[in-house]
């Protein structure tokens, strides 16, 4: 198997910091790995285990989007995130229903044909899979397992990995799980394996939405110091593990939450439809069970 490896560095930049808490408005507690945005902008944090963050921005007239599950999300001024305090949603849940699988046929859906791999830095937004339904999945509805494929520099780097129906106009819709999926990876390339069968989930007859989304957090940095041979001066470059690795396939679409909201790429024939296109979609796989 060959891996074409193209890392994008984040490094230091002289844009202002903007440093806060995030606190639970009922019990005060702080909560970790809130998901923030510069409002309609590619830049964005996640709050550390402690509740604060930090986040690169110069334009104090922008606002911030804090978005968590099982939290509503809220927007505010820059000027007012030193202490940002978020209320817990109620959710209506569904009736709990377990299922005993039998386990006795596995099917491993999502492969590709593509061998080449490359791992980019994606952070910070979530990028997506979809995996529609087929027919032949009726004996095989109970999805026991996610597979991802990462490369790392640093052990025990951590992502969130997110899985979502699909609404009314194919958009990711609902989180599926109501609660973070907060998953640990080894260094190295490597494939690991997450179990769901105790969360007794079907294969929805409309498909669902695998996506990840890379922590922005200090637990995750790798740091390295540059030296210019021509100057003679030295920076810090920042990098933040685990890279998730990308096959490059034909689709019609893809989804990524950036910004604070899900941007659809696509492209279109001279005569209106949807037209195939190159894109590089995670490296990531379920299994299937009865």
């Amino acid at each position: 198997m060959k891996y074409s490896l193209a890392f994008l560095l984040i490094t230091c930049s002289l844009t202002a910091q903007v440093k806060g808490i995030i606190k639970d408005s009922i019990s005060g507690k702080p909560i970790p790995f809130v998901n923030i945005w510069v409002e309609n902008e590619n830049i964005g944090a996640s709050s550390e285990e402690n509740g604060e963050f930090v986040i690169n921005t110069s334009e104090k007239s922008k606002k911030l989007i804090f978005s968590a599950l099982g939290f509503e999300k809220k927007i505010l001024k820059i000027s007012e995130t030193s202490v940002v305090k978020l209320k817990p949603t109620a959710y209506q849940l569904d009736e709990v229903v377990v299922f005993k699988t039998l386990g006795t046929k596995v099917i491993e859906i999502g492969k590709t044909q593509s061998t080449i791999y490359q791992a980019f830095d994606n952070g910070p937004k979530i990028d997506t899979k979809y995996f529609p339904y087929l027919p032949k999945y009726k004996k095989t509805k109970y999805i026991k397992q996610v597979n991802i494929e990462t490369d790392s520099k640093i052990d025990d780097a951590t992502i969130r990995l997110h899985f979502y129906t699909v609404d009314a106009n194919g958009f990711p819709g609902e989180e599926i799980i109501k609660k973070d999926f907060i998953v640990t990876v080894k260094s190295g390339l490597k494939k690991t394996f997450f179990d769901l069968k105790d969360y007794g989930l079907k294969m929805p007859k409309t498909g669902i939405f695998i996506g990840f989304e890379k922590l922005i957090i200090e637990k995750n940095k790798f740091e390295k110091t540059i030296t210019d041979s021509n100057s003679n001066t030295t920076k810090i470059q920042k990098t933040y593990y685990p890279y998730v690795l990308y096959n490059s396939v034909e689709r019609e679409f893809q989804f990524t939450f950036s910004g604070g909201k899900w941007n659809k790429q696509t492209k279109y024939n001279t005569d209106g439809t949807l037209a195939k296109m190159r894109i590089n979609e995670p490296a990531i796989n379920l299994i299937l069970t009865n």
